[in-house]
């Protein structure tokens, strides 16, 4: 038998820590308890934040800085990657963020997507890109892609959407109810920002297309523009070459914030349970994690779901003792693949 291997492979932990870093603790605990095990970092993201770092991380590529206008129109500073093919990636949160605003700032009638537009056309008028990598996720507008779309005439260069979700544009599962009240509206909100973004006349291919009401609508909007939209796990997973890098570990581990049930639904955990299929265990940990996401992505072939203490002050020690943990295991889960 070869050398056992463990590939580690983590969505950022929101607010917490960047995926890179997480991996690093989990992979520090490991070699510190048996040295003799190899570990490979493969941090991921699902379209989400940390899109950026994730790809930079594997790809590696240059970072350029752009000023573009935040939700409310004020200056600030974004930036997006140029890959070493030409490719550039970047994320819709970079400009028109929900962190970008403080909670009083929250309003979804005054917040415009303008800003992702000026940053689109700046990663357009580079001559070394010749195509866009952009994650929607985080955004603080439900405008449908409105001011998106007031400063671009059509998109400059073909983009590919990574999407962490799969809603439609209208409904009860869509960008109004869904992602309204996150950014500051009210039921009665809720119910003017549906009748907005059903003004914009979508034709149903569009508006009910899977992801078309990620992003407050701009989803929609960049379907009607040309773009394409994509599982974001899947297209990481590509771009990182995922699967090919964990065709000889002998365990997976992969994790977030929050472990919950929207966990198994186009987010990292699930996407790499997927990947690995039958023949490579893998463990997930949450820095909370609820019994029915646990349950449910045990039930999707997780060996094994493990939650951390939930203290962002503690995360780092908390990985690197789940690193241990994980080696001190990895005969057991071995066997059971086998």
């Amino acid at each position: 038998m070869g050398q056992p291997t463990v590939i580690i492979s983590p969505d950022s932990l929101k607010g917490c820590m960047p995926a890179a870093d997480a991996a690093a603790a989990i992979a520090a605990g490991i070699t510190a308890t048996r040295p003799e095990v190899a570990v490979r970092t493969v941090p991921l993201s699902d379209g989400g934040e940390g899109l950026v770092d994730v790809l930079r991380h594997r790809l590696g590529g240059e970072l350029r800085y752009v000023t573009v206008a935040d939700p409310l129109g004020r200056p600030t500073s974004a930036h997006y990657l140029v890959l070493p093919d030409g490719r550039a990636v970047t994320e819709s949160a970079q400009a028109i963020g929900l962190t970008l605003l403080t909670a009083e700032e929250l309003n979804p009638f005054v917040a415009s997507s303008r800003g992702l537009g000026e940053l689109v056309a700046h990663i357009g008028a580079d001559p070394d890109v010749r195509e866009l990598v952009l994650g929607v996720g985080g955004v603080a507008t439900v405008d449908g892609g409105v001011g998106m779309r007031d400063v671009l005439a059509g998109l400059p260069i073909p983009v590919r959407v990574a999407s962490d979700v799969r809603n439609p544009l209208l409904g009860e599962r869509g960008a109004a109810a869904v992602f309204g009240p996150q950014k500051g509206a009210s039921p009665t909100d809720v119910v003017e920002l549906e009748r907005r973004l059903a003004g914009l006349g979508h034709p149903v291919a569009i508006a009910d297309h899977p992801g078309a009401g990620a992003a407050g609508g701009i989803g929609a909007m960049l379907l009607a523009m040309g773009a394409t939209i994509e599982s974001g796990i899947e297209l990481v997973l590509s771009l990182t070459d995922w699967r090919e890098a964990a065709e000889s570990a002998n365990l997976a581990v992969t994790g977030e914030g929050t472990v919950d049930l929207s966990s198994t639904e186009g987010k990292v955990v699930s996407g790499v349970i997927a990947a690995a299929g039958s023949r490579l265990p893998v463990v997930v940990f949450g820095g909370r994690v609820h019994p029915d996401g646990a349950a449910a992505l045990r039930g999707l072939g997780a060996v094994d779901v493990r939650p951390l203490s939930g203290s962002i002050s503690d995360a780092a020690t908390d990985l690197y003792a789940l690193g241990a943990y994980l080696a001190s295991q990895l005969d057991s889960w071995n066997r059971a693949s086998v």
